[in-house]
C-alpha cells in the first residue's frame, strides 16, 4: 500500500520564550518540566485520512469533554531524544524504530497507522525549529514525545473513534533520576500485575502506566525508587520495571569490564514493552564481546543467583533513564543486595558505549544516529 503523502504547514510562534528564560530552563531542565516553543499536530478522520499537518506554537489543545480519549483511553505515545553532538550537529537516535513501534501500538489499540516518513518528518521539523532548546551540557538532551489520542465527540463503545489527533512536543531533559547515575532500589509487586497475555502490555499506551501507578506508590512507601512487575499467570517470572526493561549480568568482573560476562533479559512475550534501548543493547553488547540471551528468570532465581554471586550486576534501561544500575531488591518477604550494591563495570561500560554513540563521541557502526540539523 502506498503511504499517504502529508504536507506540513509552518506557523512559527510570534512569542517565543526569551533567550534568557530559555537559558535558565536549560541550566537545570529536570525531566519533563518545561517545553519548547512549538509542537506538531496532524489530524485523522475516517474517509479523509491524515490532514491538517502543521508545526505551530506550543499551547493548549481545545477539546470537548465528551472526546473519547477521556472516557475510553484510546491513546498511545512514544519517547525518543535529540542530542547535540560535539560537532554542533543535532541528531536523533533510531527514530524509525520508534515510528515502527508507534504503529504496532496503534494496531493493538485499533488506531490508524501513521506513515513512518511523516513520523520522522514531524520530529525533524520540530527539532529544527526549536534547535536552540537542545541542551549542550554533558548527558543532557531534548526529550521528544509523539502521541496520538482519540478526539471523536460522543459516548459509546460500539466502535473505535473515527477521529484522532497526532502530536509531537519536546522538553529539554537532564537526568531522569535526580541522584544521577546511582543504583536504584526496586520493590517487587506481588499484589498487582502490569499486563496479561493477550492484553496491551507490548503497546506503549497510557493505560498500562496508569494501572502501574499503584505499584509505584507501594515502591515509594517501602523506600524504593521503582517497582518490579512479575508475570500475571504465575506471579513468578520477572518482566520489567515500571518504565524500563531489565538486564541481568552473569559474571564479568572488573578485569576486562565484562569480557566474560553474559547478559540475560526477559524475552518478549507480549506482556512487556519491546524497548528501543533494550533492542539496541542486544546488538551492542556482542560488539563488546559480551554474550546476550533473551530468556526467563524467576524472582527466586534472581535472589539465589545474587546470593551465590552468579549475578554480579543488574541494570534497567530505557530512553528516558538510559542505563540505570539496580543495587537492591525489596519485597514483602525481605530483600537482597545485588553485587556490592554499587554500579558494576559491565553496566557502566555499556552505558558509556551507548551514550558515546548518541553524542557522537564513538563510531556508529549500526547507522542508528539520524542527523536532523
Amino acid at each position: 500500500m502506498t503511504e499517504q503523502a502529508i504536507t506540513f504547514a509552518i506557523q512559527p510562534s510570534a512569542h517565543p520564550v526569551p533567550a534568557a528564560a530559555r537559558a535558565e530552563a536549560l541550566a537545570e531542565p529536570g525531566f519533563g518540566r518545561v517545553f519548547t516553543d512549538h509542537m506538531v499536530t496532524i489530524a485523522w478522520s475516517d474517509g479523509r485520512g491524515w490532514h491538517d499537518a502543521q508545526l505551530r506554537p506550543y499551547g493548549p489543545l481545545t477539546m470537548d469533554p465528551a472526546s473519547q480519549v477521556f472516557h475510553y483511553g484510546q491513546e498511545i505515545f512514544e519517547g525518543l531524544k535529540a542530542y547535540r553532538q560535539a560537532s554542533g550537529a543535532v541528531v536523533a537516535f533510531r527514530p524509525r524504530a520508534n515510528a515502527a513501534r508507534f504503529n504496532r501500538s496503534a494496531a493493538r489499540m485499533a488506531m490508524p497507522a501513521l506513515p513512518e516518513d511523516a513520523f520522522v518528518e514531524a520530529i525533524e521539523l520540530l527539532v529544527t525549529q526549536d534547535r536552540e532548546w537542545v541542551p549542550a551540557a554533558a548527558e543532557h538532551s531534548l526529550y521528544i514525545r509523539p502521541f496520538m489520542i482519540a478526539t471523536y465527540v460522543g459516548l459509546g463503545v460500539s466502535r473505535p473513534s473515527p477521529e484522532y489527533l497526532f502530536a509531537v512536543i519536546a522538553s529539554p531533559a537532564g537526568a531522569y533520576f535526580s541522584r544521577g547515575v546511582q543504583p536504584v532500589s526496586v520493590w517487587v509487586a506481588e499484589e498487582y500485575t502490569r499486563a496479561a497475555a493477550g492484553g496491551t502490555g507490548a503497546a506503549k499506551t497510557g493505560g498500562n502506566y496508569a494501572g502501574g501507578f499503584i505499584g509505584q506508590l507501594q515502591a515509594v512507601q517501602h523506600g524504593c525508587d521503582q517497582v518490579v512487575w512479575l508475570d500475571a499467570a504465575e506471579r513468578r517470572w520477572v518482566e520489567e520495571l515500571g518504565g524500563m526493561n531489565l538486564f541481568f549480568v552473569y559474571g564479568g568482573g572488573t578485569a576486562g569490564a565484562g569480557r566474560s560476562a553474559r547478559l540475560v533479559t526477559p524475552a518478549l512475550t507480549g506482556t512487556l514493552l519491546p524497548g528501543i534501548t533494550r533492542e539496541s543493547l542486544l546488538t551492542l553488547a556482542p560488539d563488546l564481546g559480551i554474550q546476550v540471551e533473551e530468556g526467563a528468570i524467576s524472582l527466586q532465581e534472581w535472589q539465589a543467583d545474587c546470593e551465590s554471586g552468579e549475578i554480579t550486576e543488574v541494570f534497567a534501561c530505557g530512553t528516558a533513564a538510559v542505563i540505570t544500575p539496580v543495587g537492591a531488591v525489596r519485597s514483602s518477604s525481605g530483600g537482597w543486595t545485588i553485587g556490592t550494591g554499587e554500579p558494576g563495570p559491565v553496566t557502566m561500560r555499556l552505558r558509556d558505549q551507548l551514550l558515546g554513540i548518541q553524542f557522537g563521541q564513538l563510531p556508529d557502526p549500526h547507522g542508528w544516529v539520524h542527523k536532523i540539523c
